[in-house]
């Protein structure tokens, strides 16, 4: 599975779209790749027949996630996403949000956590702008990249 970039994936939307497949496109940090992360892409991906996946670049995490995050760069991210076997391909942006994403790719499907539910989605009018149905996936309880911090730290002392 590639790491494209963003003119690359447009390809293979269009490619996909020529097929009549539903793509589903989803975004995040995925800092520390952990069983969490693998459940919620297995889950976008079962939205339909291709996901692509933007991977927030280091200044974008660490704007989001604050200061000492990522502890992974990019590259090696978005390498690690592009590599699971849900994955259709992963492309790196820059952006606190992935507006110009969803409006570039067009996706059928729109997937984020669960944990908006609580909260606002910031892509939401655009994915809706561009006819992509929003889902809101469930997270596994206890699998964040901050637990998981959180557990390493508990064990170094």
């Amino acid at each position: 599975m590639p790491l494209l970039a963003l003119p690359q994936a447009l390809a293979l939307r269009d490619s996909l779209r020529a097929q009549s497949r539903r793509v589903v496109f989803t975004n995040g940090v995925f800092d520390l790749l952990h069983i969490g992360h693998v459940d919620y892409l297995e889950q976008a991906r079962a939205l339909g027949e291709a996901l692509i996946v933007g991977v927030n670049g280091d200044d974008s995490a660490r704007r989001l996630k604050g200061e000492g995050r990522p502890f992974v760069p990019a590259a090696e991210r978005a390498r690690l996403v592009a590599a699971l076997a849900c994955v259709e391909a992963a492309v790196l942006f820059d952006d606190l949000t992935a507006d110009r994403l969803i409006l570039t790719l067009r996706p059928d499907v729109y997937a984020k956590g669960g944990d908006y539910s609580a909260k606002p989605l910031p892509e939401r009018p655009t994915a809706d702008s561009v006819g992509a149905a929003v889902v809101l996936l469930p997270l596994l309880p206890d699998h964040s990249t901050t637990a998981l911090i959180a557990r390493i730290r508990a064990k170094e002392d």
